[in-house]
């Protein structure tokens, strides 16, 4: 197998710097985690821009929830990501649901289309939609769409263990919708490591997990790096 993908939550340039230190492969860059990561301040993304040279896939969510937030909201997403755009931001993490808990394909299609030619991630709304399949082949076709962010289950890697094992299984059979990587996160935890590499998954996602002191503490790079060798040996 290749070396696995381990992309840490970065909420500054400290942040940051540390992840890149203990061998994270990859930064989510957000702000808020009280509500699970919000759009980073175009201030933010450029002092991390600026503090590493990994890659960074940067938050498009104004509120908690999985809502877009109306026409109001698309709007304003579309103009962050086009400023973040500008700003040199080439990978992007976004999700939204309708009503009925499936892929708000209005908003989805208005805020790819602000940020033409990017990368990005369908972030853990899947977790929350009302069918995941459904939402997958909603999805199927489009554009930049090459990862989905998942715990399996809206309560974490523990309970959603089975459905990602099943989900890598159809992704290596290249079933229509799900061909975009599988980045597991959520109640990730050392222990499930060694079952997720088995299935076929290549990509971890920590956020507290990289920070001892919880939330409020910073990066520890010698947290990230135990991630980063316990993916290594398996």
């Amino acid at each position: 197998m290749s070396r696995p993908i381990l992309e840490v939550v970065a909420l500054s340039a400290e942040d940051a710097a540390a992840a890149e230190v203990g061998g994270a492969d990859r930064l989510e860059v957000v702000t808020d985690m009280a509500a699970d990561g919000l759009t980073p301040s175009l201030e933010t993304y450029t002092a991390v821009r600026d503090a590493v040279s990994i890659p960074l896939r940067v938050m498009l969510r104004l509120a908690d929830g999985f809502g877009a937030g109306g026409d109001a909201g698309i709007e304003e997403l579309c103009a962050r990501g086009a400023a973040l755009r500008a700003a040199g931001a080439e990978e992007f993490v976004l999700g939204f649901l309708d009503e009925a808990g499936q892929a708000d394909l209005r908003a989805v299609e208005a805020v790819t289309a602000a940020v033409p030619g990017c990368r990005w991630t369908f972030h853990r709304a899947l977790d929350r939609a009302a069918d995941r399949d459904a939402l997958r082949k909603q999805l199927a076709d489009a554009p930049g769409l090459d990862t989905y962010l998942t715990a399996g289950s809206p309560d974490g890697v523990t309970d959603g263990f089975r459905t990602l094992c099943a989900e890598a299984a159809r992704t290596t059979a290249e079933e229509p919708g799900y061909g975009p990587r599988l980045l597991v996160g959520g109640g990730l935890s050392l222990d499930h490591v060694a079952g997720l590499r088995r299935a076929g998954i290549d990509a971890f996602h920590i956020g507290s997990a990289a920070r001892p002191r919880g939330w409020a503490g910073p990066v520890d790079p010698a947290a990230v790096r135990t991630w980063r060798q316990a993916l290594d040996l398996d």
